[in-house]
């Protein structure tokens, strides 16, 4: 299979660190978490969860869409299709980072725009929240409101989507393994990749005073 299935070493991190938060705001500056990844990787939750570690404004870009449309994805994909869906989640997105920092969950086939990517790249870091085909559907069944699996074998749809999508995904700032941990850790474990990617930024020197 041309995805990876591997089950990750669980890390032992539960909970923030006050000064990880207070770093990694720094070193952001204006510039947004983008969550992006396959439906069912957890964007929404775990986006959620960062923010707040964060005090930061949290946004789901399938959420702006329906609002600033009326309608939801689902109606959208039947009315007008998935490439005048597509265009309007750039715009939507783009949108959205122009008022960072914040942070932003979006749609699974957002990344695949190369627009977006490059303004996800301009004014954000990207995360991508990896998880193997078992955890996706386990996931992707409680829900009815998936137009692309709206079919009789989903599992094959998932893994066709799977095929095409991660190398797209894979060229995100930060990859962090989605799996049926405390929402917490995977927060906490976030924060952490976020903190390595992101240089600190460099102590000025002191000029020596010449000698009079």
């Amino acid at each position: 299979m041309p995805f990876d299935t591997a089950t990750p070493p669980v890390t032992a991190v539960t909970e923030k660190d006050p000064s990880d938060t207070a770093r990694l705001l720094k070193r952001l500056g204006r510039r947004s978490i983008v969550f992006v990844g396959i439906m069912g990787a957890g964007k929404t939750v775990i986006g959620r969860r960062v923010a707040a570690m964060c005090n930061l404004p949290f946004h789901d870009s399938d959420h702006e869409i329906e609002k600033v449309s009326r309608m939801t994805i689902p109606e959208l994909f039947a009315t007008y299709g998935e490439p005048e869906f597509r265009a309007l989640e750039e715009r939507v997105i783009e949108r959205l980072l122009r008022n960072g920092p914040q942070v932003i969950s979006t749609g699974g086939g957002a990344f695949m725009s190369e627009t977006t990517r490059n303004n996800i790249k301009r004014r954000g870091v990207s995360v991508w929240l990896k998880a193997d085909i078992e955890t996706l559907m386990n996931r992707v069944s409680r829900r009815q409101n998936r137009p692309l699996l709206n079919t009789e074998n989903p599992r094959e749809v998932m893994e066709r989507l799977m095929a095409a999508r991660c190398p797209v995904y894979s060229l995100a700032d930060v990859t962090i393994h989605s799996r049926d941990v405390s929402k917490d850790q995977i927060a906490a474990e976030v924060i952490a990749g976020l903190l390595q990617h992101l240089p600190a930024p460099r102590k000025r020197k002191r000029k020596k005073k010449k000698p009079q």
